[in-house]
């Protein structure tokens, strides 16, 4: 069995200061959730964000998802912006096969920075992470085909739709829609 490297809790753009949540982020995580509902309800439906209830359930929410981290089980990765400190979104990694290795990738972003590339700015930092020094051989990420912005965002930072699970949701009116599954492969990180 081979060992699991450790992802790094910290990490910094040009603009964002990428980290794990701790101990203490319960009432940026409140607040980031009140102010998200509505923008992630649509797409991100089962996100953490949307689930809390006060800042004291939202600090149990931050240190579970610390212990996550430290286990290996998940990780969510808040994005920070440096000069500021403001809560800008998160980016969710996850270990699909850590043999292989590969992962899967997610994100969000706070309604109030949506279409500034901070989001882009953040996934090409944990793609780095990911193919460089977790020699990761694939990524995944799935979108809602009707997510033209999350489309967008994955393939210009380099994933190639790979295919397309029709009617797969189902939206809180009933209606069905489906996702399209991208990935990038390691090679194809490379030859960017």
């Amino acid at each position: 069995m081979s060992i699991r490297p450790e992802i790094p809790d910290k990490m910094e753009t040009e603009r964002l200061l990428l980290r794990s949540y701790r101990a203490g982020d319960g009432p940026v995580l409140f607040a980031a959730g009140v102010r998200n509902r509505e923008h992630l309800a649509e797409f991100e439906s089962g996100n953490v964000l949307i689930s809390v209830k006060d800042e004291d359930h939202a600090e149990a929410v931050a240190i579970d998802l610390a212990e996550k981290w430290v286990a290996g089980e998940c990780f969510f990765i808040g994005l920070f912006e440096k000069t500021t400190n403001a809560w800008i979104g998160q980016v969710y990694v996850g270990s699909t096969n850590w043999e292989l290795p590969e992962f899967t990738l997610g994100y969000v972003v706070d309604v109030n920075y949506e279409g500034q590339g901070y989001v882009s700015e953040a996934v090409q930092r944990v793609l780095k992470m990911l193919f460089e020094d977790l020699d990761a051989h694939r990524v995944r990420s799935e979108c809602a085909e009707t997510n033209m912005r999350s489309v967008r965002l994955l393939e210009r930072c380099g994933f190639r739709r790979e295919g397309h699970l029709r009617e797969n949701k189902r939206y809180a009116d009933g209606s069905f829609h489906g996702d399209y599954l991208y990935a990038m492969l390691r090679r194809e990180y490379f030859d960017r």
